[in-house]
């Protein structure tokens, strides 16, 4: 007799599955996966525990378990990560976003005058230049990405949030006029040392190395950043930084060493420096 799967059955078979497989946040990750693949949310999943479920819907979540065990990060197969409060794009041309990044957010809703501008480096899904402007929609928000593949991505998260974002492709400050100053600049840049990159995990591995890759030290783009911002920073303007732990002492040190009166680091909520926050007086 053929087995009758119900979404009950499948979260508990796919939840043993997944932790034996090392995937993070097991059961999450099969509630949402199967969520996708029935075209519902997760809490219809438990209104519906016992509803047999058809031969399609069961290949289809069968094909993305497939791939999530094989290392593809969730967000990628069903196209989309929540990030403060909304859900951007996402896809194999953009880092995932980390709720981490919230922190630097925060800071930049903090010292983001009303009226004020704002500049997002290193864009990527667009989700830091997108949020500061549907949390201050009085602000002037511009968003940079090297990546025209990205900006595509940050583009369609504008449009689909009813976002008014100015994105412009290029290095870091280059596409940006000259004459035009900010009160907040603030970046998650690539910042992972370039000989630690094969040891992340096959998730992470899978994201663009153009988002991930910061040289040597992985300071290589926060270096550039740091020195220009002096220059495209409003009186008082405040620069945002997010960083990798090993540089918890180094980047405050380029801060300074760039003329920037007040360095603050911050930590996650694990404990771990996430944010440096520089402030021009």
């Amino acid at each position: 007799m053929k087995d009758t799967w119900t979404p009950l059955k499948l979260l508990a078979w796919t939840q043993g599955f997944f932790a034996r497989g090392g995937v993070d946040a097991p059961r999450l990750t099969a509630e949402v996966l199967l969520a996708h693949a029935l075209g519902c949310d997760r809490v219809r999943l438990y209104l519906d525990f016992d509803k047999p479920l058809g031969e399609p819907e069961l290949a289809a979540f069968r094909a993305l378990v497939k791939r999530r065990a094989a290392g593809e990060p969730t967000a990628y197969l069903v196209g989309r990560r929540e990030f403060y409060g909304r859900p951007f794009a996402v896809d194999r041309r953009v880092l995932v976003p980390r709720p981490e990044t919230e922190l630097l957010v925060e800071a930049a809703l903090a010292a983001l005058p009303e009226g004020g501008a704002a500049l997002d480096l290193c864009t990527g899904t667009g989700c830091v230049g997108i949020t500061l402007a549907l949390e201050r929609p009085g602000a002037r928000v511009t968003a940079v990405d090297l990546s025209p593949d990205a900006l595509a991505v940050a583009r369609a998260n504008a449009a689909a949030l009813g976002a008014s974002v100015e994105l412009l492709e290029g290095d870091l400050f280059a596409p940006v006029p000259p004459e035009r100053r900010f009160d907040v600049i603030a970046s998650n840049p690539p910042y992972v040392p370039t000989g630690e990159l094969a040891g992340l995990s096959r998730e992470v591995r899978q994201e663009p190395a153009l988002a991930l890759d910061g040289g040597a030290d992985g300071l290589a783009v926060a270096r550039r950043i740091v020195a220009e911002a002096p220059r495209r920073l409003a009186p008082g303007g405040t620069l945002l930084v997010e960083l990798h732990e090993s540089h918890a002492e180094s980047l405050p040190a380029l801060c300074r060493a760039a003329g920037f009166a007040e360095v603050e680091l911050r930590k996650d909520l694990a404990g771990l420096p996430r944010l440096a926050v520089a402030v021009m007086v």
